[in-house]
């Protein structure tokens, strides 16, 4: 009876251990992206260019193109990044992959424009050895803006 307890003691010390470890990994992950807003701003292409997976892709509303293009228009001011308002994050691990969620305002100067619109945000990550690396990031503009 005493090992029976033991036992279930361990498996319930072993399932909390892995959703404190699970949720460090989401935290991680929502972290990462809030830097990666942070340096889209800032338009530190430095930090992105490490960040950004080799292949990566990007999707907005008036196109889709890699790495080097995505790095290009932030360098060159063509997109502007100014401002992410966050409302909401969710973030799914799937073994090697992360899924993240934003629902945000979105400040930019696009084309010499200021505009703002309302974007749910994908982004994918994948686990490259130790770090993390943007292999997605897709806008979708959403019709309402958020509150």
């Amino acid at each position: 009876m005493r090992a029976i307890f033991l036992a279930c003691l361990m498996l319930l010390s072993a399932g909390h251990y892995l959703q404190a470890q699970t949720s460090a990994q989401e935290q991680e992950i929502i972290e990462l992206s809030k830097e990666k807003w942070q340096w889209m701003s800032e338009k530190n292409t430095e930090a992105l260019n490490a960040l950004f997976h080799e292949q990566s892709v990007f999707v907005h509303m008036g196109g889709s193109w890699g790495k080097q293009p995505e790095i290009d228009v932030i360098k060159s001011g063509n997109i502007w990044y100014k401002k992410a308002d966050i409302h909401e994050v969710s973030v799914n691990i799937i073994d090697q992959t992360a899924i993240l969620l934003n629902r945000i305002d979105l400040l930019a100067v696009v084309g010499g424009n200021e505009v703002t619109n309302p974007f749910i945000v994908t982004e994918v990550y994948t686990k490259s050895g130790k770090d993390w690396k943007l292999a997605s990031l897709s806008f979708t503009k959403i019709l309402a803006p958020n509150n």
